[in-house]
């Protein structure tokens, strides 16, 4: 199985998503600074493992990167979720895109899920 167009460019518009969060976020607070740059690393790597499962050469690999993917989207949903409840960040973007994180993880862990049974 391989990715379409469309979960990459959904995965690149969830990158975009966490970039404009980013940059709208007050820098002087070092507590949201710290949290801000995490979600952006492991927010725009989500896109990135797709891209890279979309180049994989087995399902092996292909399984490989989407479990890399899962990983950071998760680790995004943390982020995310410590910025709104422990640095008074009540953005509604900030809950928007956790919430498509969310749609992200179940819908790669499907991938995943269904090209581990092929036989």
């Amino acid at each position: 199985m391989r990715l379409t167009s469309e979960l990459r460019d959904r995965t690149k518009g969830f990158a975009s998503s966490i970039i404009q969060i980013y940059v709208s976020l007050p820098k002087q607070r070092g507590e949201v600074n710290v949290l801000a740059k995490q979600m952006l690393r492991s927010g725009t790597s989500v896109a990135a493992h797709a891209r890279e499962a979309s180049r994989a050469r087995s399902d092996a690999e292909f399984c490989s990167k989407l479990d890399c993917l899962l990983q950071e989207a998760d680790e995004t949903q943390l982020w995310l979720e410590l910025l709104i409840e422990n640095c008074d960040q009540d953005q509604q973007s900030l809950k928007i895109t956790h919430r498509e994180a969310g749609e992200i993880i179940a819908i790669f862990t499907t991938i995943v899920s269904k090209t581990r049974r092929k036989p």
